[in-house]
């Protein structure tokens, strides 16, 4: 692909029509190429990086500074990679609610273009790996998207209601925390698609930090990660579907469900899961988040509380909605939650809030 469409994209400050020019031309190039670190560290790549990038943080002050010297700072970070001087920086730390507490670790701007660089580059190969009923991180996917898979599941395995269907709920104790770098180098290794020198970059981000443990974690605000810790939980995913045949299996992140008519083979799985977890990529279970139930009693997952003809709202969530409402009651944030909410069974909540 000509550099023009780039040059072009910079010159102009990325004017949506031209910007998504170049993203779609760019797209396209990369179609039916091998990838490989040349695509990766491309200038073209790192432009239309750069412009995904900066979407809703053009006022922020640390991207405001790289900005002034853009071109400078993008051929600067090509030549680093191109002749393999570069090295991950460190990580500015800082805690949120989402609703539970969070530890954030925020990259410089340099680094984090180049994850977005990598990331619209590797993405598209390894999402093709992953099973369909992976829902977390990827496009096309969500939170919804698994809600209704799991409706139609729990529809299939209860026959329309008219037997019982049991729910084995999991959940990955500190996830990210918990990811091993080196099975994660190991299994990305597998693929002979991906060339030595990306490698060698993936290693220099996936290294760039560590938890609590050595040689162990990922950072939540790397965008990166997102696909990481997807590739590494694939290897979960190829043994449920492949080995243990579990034809009812949804995974959103850490958490994950089996529905099926026998409680028996459920409480098998679960011993088999807990095993395969510690012995291949050294993950625990949650032990406060493991759940056998049916699905009459209510199954909480994903912000939903699902039963077999309906699906309400999780408690905690109707609370700190109406009270984000009540302290921020604009009609955008009141027809954002409207939206949500049409996800449900959920008729006197939206009485309540368009009352409020």
């Amino acid at each position: 692909m000509p550099i023009s469409f780039s040059l072009v994209l910079v010159i102009t400050g990325g004017g949506t029509l031209v910007g998504d020019f170049c993203v779609i031309m760019f797209s396209l190039y990369m179609q039916n190429k091998k990838i490989t670190y040349t695509d990766i560290i491309s200038i073209e790549n790192l432009l239309c990086a750069w412009r995904e990038f900066q979407k809703g943080k053009r006022k922020r002050k640390d991207v405001q500074i790289f900005q002034l010297h853009l071109m400078d700072n993008v051929f600067d970070l090509h030549l680093d990679l191109k002749n393999k001087t570069y090295s991950h920086g460190g990580y500015e730390e800082f805690h949120i609610s989402d609703p539970k507490p969070r530890v954030i670790h925020k990259a410089s701007v340099r680094d984090r273009l180049l994850h977005h660089a990598m990331y619209r580059i590797l993405y598209p190969y390894f999402d093709k790996q992953f099973i369909h009923d992976s829902y977390s991180c990827r496009l096309g996917k969500g939170t919804h998207k698994a809600c209704n898979r799991f409706r139609y599941f729990s529809r299939k395995v209860s026959q329309n209601n008219t037997r019982t269907c049991w729910v084995l709920q999991c959940d990955v104790r500190k996830f990210f925390a918990s990811i091993d770098h080196q099975i994660l180098l190991d299994e990305i290794k597998k693929y002979s698609d991906i060339d030595i020198d990306t490698l060698w970059l993936i290693e220099n981000v996936v290294r760039s930090f560590q938890s609590t443990e050595e040689g162990k974690g990922l950072p939540l605000g790397n965008l990166t990660s997102q696909l990481l810790v997807n590739i590494y939980a694939n290897k979960l995913d190829q043994y449920i579907k492949h080995a243990l045949r579990m034809k009812y299996y949804i995974r959103y992140a850490d958490d994950f469900v089996f529905l099926s008519q026998n409680k028996d083979e459920l409480e098998v799985v679960l011993v088999m899961v807990r095993n395969f977890l510690k012995n291949e990529l050294r993950l625990q279970l949650h032990p406060n988040k493991v759940f056998l139930k049916t699905l009459g009693s209510g199954v909480d997952f994903l912000g939903w509380v699902h039963f077999p003809i309906h699906r309400v709202l999780r408690t905690a969530t109707k609370r700190k909605m109406m009270c984000k409402l009540k302290n921020n009651p604009r009609k955008k944030t009141v027809q954002l939650y409207l939206g949500l909410l049409g996800w449900g069974n959920t008729y006197k909540l939206k009485n309540k809030i368009n009352m409020i």
